[in-house]
């Protein structure tokens, strides 16, 4: 019998109006057009040979030490935190393992949505725990990079007993299976889909049972509602939060911005130094649906390693070598648009896909008379051109993906992500290009933007490169992002700003098109 999800449509439709109020401030005043990109288009096996990590609570002013005591409860107490420069209520509370509710009932904010430079936010007192220092997945098994494309997600479905042979989702009008969801969002997030399909088996055993409750039908998963109340059901809604805080997991941790996580049960996990970003991806996800004992269990070796274990073997066994080798370095990328253009930069460093992933995307707006368009959103009569030779590796849904190295795999080497492309004109997959050959016009297609404009972003064997990466921890270093000869320079903690400097001159990211500052041409 087949299994499709409830009322699909309703949801996605639900989801780009929330987008659209929260996300962004619309003005249709085609001489004042914001460009904000949201690109969102988101059993327990055991081996009692394998031994669980002890934990121990600690003090505000505990160090961390490694230990086998038993658990013993002491409390926290608070501390105070000094705003600065692009604070949001949302980063400090992920930042610190808090919440944005449990900052405002610990502070008397009069407008929650303003911070001020120096203003004081005391911390709430919460008790702390170490973390598990048990590693859980190799980067490379996290990243959808090298040999993740060879992985054959609806052959392994079609194995399958579950729920998931047979389930189906509505995406932007479109019923899809299982596996076109997770090729889809493996894709876009670049999450590799084995750790989609064992998170789906860990929380509700969608690969191996026929049969499901409602609940672990529509939320397999168990993500939380979004801001606005708004349920994420369906597995498509599931699979897509969960690829996202899988990445903000990994990138915080590599550009060490996050520090601890949060139970369900207000629990805070500081997380030890000692790991690395996939495990840290997965600890988020989990922590976020579970309570601090069922967490526990879960980044255990008998938790989710065990399952994924069971269906793709030691995930450690692969090569050891780092997704993104030490010392690698940019090759030249020109200005993604013709010479004797002046465009405009619009949006500073921002997620390559979804808020979670790098800050690894910058906007440019095009030159179009505005005073000919009727909206904000609308075909550009300019092309975005090629920023490198390579080859087309996919151009669809708005999004155009080169691939420098010319083998025909995103999952290797360099490639570019052009998002916001319209249909109409956009080059073709399977197309060899040559730096300044024309890729397609700018749109408001894919993703979701509220104005016309260009999201770019580089990768490496699939990993999202920060424009910048001067808060990245010493072992995580990545080449910042010079294009046409301009360095990005991100302000931290201050997404979508920033500015471009090429030798004396300097552009500043303006969400605007009337302002000399953001200007930029050959």
């Amino acid at each position: 019998m087949e299994f499709s999800i409830i009322r699909p449509t309703i949801r996605v439709v639900i989801l780009l109006l929330w987008l659209w109020m929260v996300g962004c401030s619309l003005n249709t005043r085609p001489d004042d057009v914001i460009v904000i990109t949201a690109t969102f288009s988101p059993n327990d096996p055991s081996n009692s040979q394998i031994a669980t990590p002890t934990w121990i609570v600690l003090s505000a002013t505990s160090t961390p030490v490694p230990t086998q005591s038993v658990n013993v409860a002491v409390s926290a107490t608070s501390r105070d935190y000094i705003v600065v420069a692009g604070d949001t209520l949302f980063g400090i509370a992920n930042r610190f393992g808090l919440t944005v509710e449990q900052l405002l009932e610990a502070n008397t904010l009069v407008n929650p949505d303003i911070l001020e430079i120096g203003q004081l936010l005391v911390l709430p007192t919460l008790p702390e725990v170490l973390g598990s220092d048990f590693l859980i997945l190799p980067d490379r098994r996290l990243v959808r990079t090298i040999d993740s494309a060879a992985f054959d997600i609806g052959r392994f479905i079609a194995t399958q007993t579950g729920i998931i042979t047979t389930a189906t989702d509505e995406v932007n009008g479109r019923v899809l299976s299982v596996a076109e969801i997770i090729e889809q969002i493996s894709l876009n997030f670049s999450v590799d889909a084995r750790v989609l399909l064992a998170l789906l088996e860990y929380k509700s055993r969608w690969l191996t049972r026929a049969t499901l409750t409602p609940t672990e039908q529509e939320d397999p998963l168990g993500a939380p509602a979004f801001a606005s109340g708004i349920a994420r059901q369906g597995i498509y809604l599931q699979l897509a939060w969960a690829a996202d805080n899988l990445n903000r997991g990994y990138y915080g941790w590599m550009q060490n911005s996050l520090e601890w996580v949060q139970t369900r049960d207000d629990m805070r996990v500081r997380l030890p130094q000692t790991l690395n970003p996939a495990t840290v991806g997965v600890q988020q996800v989990l922590s976020l649906v579970s309570e601090l004992t069922t967490w526990q269990q879960a980044v255990s070796p008998n938790g989710f390693q065990a399952v994924y274990r069971s269906f793709f073997g030691d995930p450690f066994t692969s090569s050891s070598d780092p997704v993104v080798p030490v010392g690698l370095t940019q090759p030249q990328l020109a200005l993604p648009f013709s010479e004797n253009e002046t465009w405009f930069f619009t949006g500073g460093a921002h997620g390559g896909w979804g808020s979670g992933s790098a800050w690894a995307a910058i906007d440019f707006a095009p030159p179009d008379d505005l005073t000919q368009k009727r909206t904000a959103c609308y075909v550009s009569d300019y092309f975005v051109t090629a920023v490198a030779d390579g080859i087309i590796v996919r151009s669809n849904d708005g999004a155009v993906v080169l691939d420098l190295d010319g083998d025909n795999d995103e999952t290797t080497g360099w490639s570019i992500l052009y998002l916001h492309l319209a249909t109409q004109d956009r080059i073709a997959t399977g197309t060899r290009v040559r730096t300044g050959d024309l890729i397609g016009r700018p749109s408001c297609e894919g993703g979701f933007s509220n104005g016309t404009h260009l999201h770019i972003a580089r990768r490496y064997n699939g990993e999202w490169l920060p424009v910048s990466c001067d808060t990245c921890r010493a072992a995580f270093q990545r080449p910042p992002l010079v294009i046409g000869g301009w360095s990005v320079i991100m302000l931290p903690r201050q997404e979508y700003q920033g500015y471009m400097v090429n030798g004396n001159r300097r552009i500043i990211a303006e969400q605007g098109r009337n302002i000399a500052d953001n200007e930029i041409s050959w």
